[in-house]
């Protein structure tokens, strides 16, 4: 477990993230984080759930389409 503070930005709140969990994360700067309220608080990931969702549909197409994308494609 990583504790991390809390510290003034401007009008608003921020944490800073040390080296080592941004390297855990694969972040850089600029990078976006998704929050998700979990049993036990909340979770930061790099991993957005509702863009999964849409590239499963987008490969499910895709392979059900292949044909109609490489006739496409020419």
């Amino acid at each position: 477990m990583t504790a991390l503070k809390l510290t003034q930005i401007g009008n608003s709140v921020g944490v800073i993230l040390p080296k080592e969990v941004l390297a855990r994360l694969k972040l850089e700067k600029g990078d976006t984080v998704y929050m998700t309220e979990a049993v036990d608080g909340v979770r930061l990931t790099p991993y957005s759930p509702e863009f999964e969702r849409q590239m499963s549909a987008a490969r499910r197409i895709m392979k059900k389409r292949r044909d109609v994308l490489r006739e496409l494609a020419k």
